[in-house]
């Protein structure tokens, strides 16, 4: 005969003894009648090292230890990972929910294997049910509260760190707006005053007019064969102003500096005010020199006015250009963050998803946090809940950030590793200390001053991570150099994804009773 479930190694069913039962902590208080019923309704199974259920499968039945040794595991990614191993009798695992009825899927929350051969006292899940609410409905009454109250409290504090985050995003968000948008309001006004001046510098070379800057200038109207020699020049300029070099700003003032005094040895009256203008065109003195022989010396200050009108008008467009550009950036990375015009599971980028997140923190991040990004591009699109790996992202980059207190350096890498992609956080803060590395994914553990966090960020990471994307979370850290690492597979598992038992509740599939009896776990 094989195992209850179709696995393991043979068993047997000896008598079922109630003075037996008496001696495992789960039924010691129970009465003898009530014993009796026990060994009515279940059931001694012994089986030999193997498995005894698998995690996801319907929760049929529930097992007491009676002697031998168990180990219990959780899937993450492709690995099991060992949950818990012991040989205390009593300990219990299995249908161990059966009494919360269909408000739960009923299935296996962990595997359980045995080491040796080991002795279990089996119910039915629904005989597990039944004498729960029979005898303890009291107990069943608090043990519901408890589970859908506390799972409620999650979600709710949950929901409140997510609406902390954005509202830290969102103001980061606005200011990273406002700054472009005054920019290209700012842009547009200047813009109007020179094609305001544009008009009246053409009314002044074609129609003739005295130009009070500076002695020596001409009377009358600026030949046609002149005229296309400056609109030629402006053209000129006008195209060089996209090619220019960035200089750094001791450069920019020296180049200023030395276009200001060439327009003064040529009589040009302030010239200092339109040197700007030449210079961030990448236009310098030779330039000029060509402009001062190819027109003649009564039109060289009109035509340079004329030209700089032209390159200050291009200017300002670029810089609209520029400020409307960053704002439909920071829109799209918005967007890309929330994924609301994208389906709750898709493939996706996931290089396209760490950059949003990092443009949509940009506002919070220090001047003096240096960012590198070392993407491996090979690594094809993931099979996610994109909006929530955001989520993922934000509180680990928030937490690095925190951690350098303000400068740094934040290092976000990808790679691929066989059939998983992993995703690198490294920073060079001082490190997490070994006595809390243990801890920092427990619910509510925080090192931030009280008001500054929940404790919630990377508790709720690796459940997106481990449980909805059955992915793997870890970190490492020494002082200096922090590594936040999660790993994600490339292919969908073949069940939906977050389902299973446990898709969004805590790790631990139920806490170790407190006090005195914690050692009394569930298996």
């Amino acid at each position: 005969m094989t195992g209850r479930d179709g696995r393991g190694g043979p068993v047997t069913q000896p008598v079922c003894d109630p003075a037996e039962l008496r001696g495992l902590f789960l039924f010691a208080k129970l009465t003898d009648e009530q014993l009796t019923e026990l060994c009515h309704i279940g059931h001694i199974e012994a089986h030999q090292p193997g498995p005894v259920y698998q995690e996801g499968d319907p929760a049929r039945w529930f097992y007491v230890l009676i002697e031998g040794a168990v180990v219990t595991s959780r899937k993450v990614g492709d690995d099991d990972i060992e949950v818990n191993r012991t040989d205390q009798a009593g300990v219990y695992g299995g249908a161990f929910q059966a009494y919360l009825g269909d408000r739960l899927p009923q299935l296996y929350a962990n595997s359980m294997r045995v080491t040796q051969t080991s002795r279990f006292y089996v119910m039915s899940a629904d005989d597990f049910a039944r004498i729960m609410n029979e005898w303890f409905p009291m107990a069943v009454h608090m043990l519901e509260g408890l589970f859908f109250g506390g799972r409620a409290t999650q979600q709710a504090v949950e929901q409140r760190e997510r609406l902390l985050a954005l509202g830290s995003l969102s103001a980061g968000l606005t200011h990273e707006l406002n700054n472009p948008a005054a920019a290209a309001v700012r842009a547009t006004a200047a813009l109007r005053e020179r094609v305001a001046g544009m008009r009246s510098k053409l009314a002044l070379l074609t129609k003739g007019a005295e130009l009070a800057h500076g002695p020596g200038l001409a009377h009358g109207p600026v030949h046609r064969a002149d005229l296309q020699d400056i609109i030629h020049l402006q053209q000129r300029a006008v195209e060089q102003v996209g090619k220019a070099p960035k200089l750094d700003p001791l450069a920019t003032s020296d180049a200023e500096d030395e276009v200001a005094d060439w327009l003064a040895d040529h009589d040009i009256g302030e010239g200092w005010q339109i040197a700007t203008a030449f210079v961030l065109a990448g236009l310098g003195t030779e330039w000029l020199d060509e402009v001062r022989d190819t027109v003649t010396p009564a039109t060289l200050e009109p035509a340079l006015r004329w030209i700089h009108y032209a390159l200050s008008t291009e200017l300002l467009m670029n810089e609209i250009e520029d400020a409307v550009t960053r704002i439909s950036t920071l829109v799209g990375a918005a967007r890309q963050y929330s994924q609301l015009d994208r389906a709750p599971y898709s493939e996706t980028d996931v290089h396209d998803l760490l950059d949003s997140t990092i443009m949509m923190l940009s506002g919070k991040i220090s001047p003096d946090v240096r960012i590198v990004k070392d993407y491996d591009r090979s690594i094809p699109k993931i099979p996610c809940f994109a909006a929530e790996l955001n989520q993922v992202w934000t509180n680990i980059i928030d937490n690095a950030v925190s951690a350098m207190d303000g400068r740094g350096t934040l290092t976000v890498r990808t790679a691929r590793e066989d059939d998983r992609a992993l995703i690198e956080f490294g920073d060079t803060g001082p490190g997490i200390p070994a006595d809390i590395r243990d801890r920092i994914f427990e619910p509510f553990f925080t090192t931030k001053p009280v008001g500054e966090g929940t404790g919630l960020g990377l508790d709720i990471s690796y459940r997106i991570v481990v449980n909805k994307h059955h992915g793997d979370l870890r970190v490492e850290s020494v002082p200096g150099d922090t590594r936040f690492q999660v790993r994600l597979p490339l292919q969908a598992p073949d069940r939906a994804p977050g389902a299973g038992p446990d898709a969004t509740g805590p790790r631990a599939v139920i806490p170790p009773p407190a006090g005195p009896t914690a050692r009394q776990e569930q298996a």
